[in-house]
């Protein structure tokens, strides 16, 4: 990533932070909307679930100028999300979730230079991740 994109990233997450809880809210609404076949996979209180996105998320964004730290978490944490029932499959439609909560939470702040390198943060660790958790699938292809 450049580092332009991980400013975007950065101060628009921080914009985020005051809205952690709504963020959270709005982020599985939207995800159960688009995939509904992911929300039997959340058994917890949601309420939980959102904090521990969000953190996940600040400490992803706020770790984006060191991708070598952040890598092998991200990786490790998908291949655990592989015991929860999620597929590579799942990445896409939590990528638009996530684009679509930024976009409801920033409103004019979500530019499309912001969009684009929210775009870019979650393709390259997304793609990290699915290359970890599915390893003989991406072989494959």
């Amino acid at each position: 990533m450049e580092d332009r994109q991980i400013d975007l990233v950065q101060s628009s997450f921080a914009k985020v932070v005051p809205i952690a809880d709504t963020a959270a809210e709005l982020f599985y609404a939207r995800l159960f909307e688009i995939a509904p076949e992911v929300q039997p996979m959340f058994k917890g209180d949601m309420a939980d679930q959102g904090k521990k996105l969000m953190t996940t998320l600040g400490v992803v964004v706020n770790s984006l100028r060191d991708l070598p730290k952040i890598v092998p978490v991200a990786q490790q944490l998908a291949v655990k999300h592989v015991d929860y029932g999620v597929t590579a499959e799942h990445y896409a439609p939590v990528g638009q979730a996530l684009l679509d909560t930024l976009e409801k939470g920033l409103g004019d702040d979500f530019t499309p230079e912001t969009k684009d390198a929210w775009v870019t943060a979650y393709t390259t660790l997304s793609g990290v991740m699915i290359d970890a958790a599915y390893p003989t699938e991406e072989a494959a292809q």
